[in-house]
């Protein structure tokens, strides 16, 4: 009979830390869905986010954050992704200094 590895699980948490951990998951839900709703309604703008990301966004998805600014689709945020040669999968805190100097660039000219 084989003993089953404990090299795939995930680590024994207690309640306590598992809600704080779901405390500041939820806290950081709240952060984002605020920050969408004030790049929506132009409070903020892009280009701003991604050249100074606040720390509860980092690791949020680019794609993500350009299709809630206003006159950004799917489509514009695809194209303006792949001209920058950034992946949709791509997070804020992953983008490299070049990645990001060229988005922040490209969505100020637009």
């Amino acid at each position: 009979m084989a003993i089953p590895s404990k090299a795939g699980q995930t680590p024994q948490r207690s309640l306590d830390q598992r809600m704080d951990a779901l405390r500041r998951a939820n806290e950081i839900r709240s952060l984002r869905a605020q920050l969408k709703r004030d790049l929506k309604s132009g409070a903020l703008s892009v280009d701003q986010v991604i050249e100074s990301p606040p720390d509860y966004v980092l690791t949020a998805k680019v794609f993500d954050m350009i299709v809630a600014a206003p006159k950004y689709g799917k489509v514009k945020a695809t194209r303006l992704l792949n001209q920058c040669r950034i992946s949709q999968g791509k997070t804020l805190g992953g983008l490299s200094d070049r990645q990001r100097g060229e988005l922040v660039d490209l969505l100020r000219l637009r």
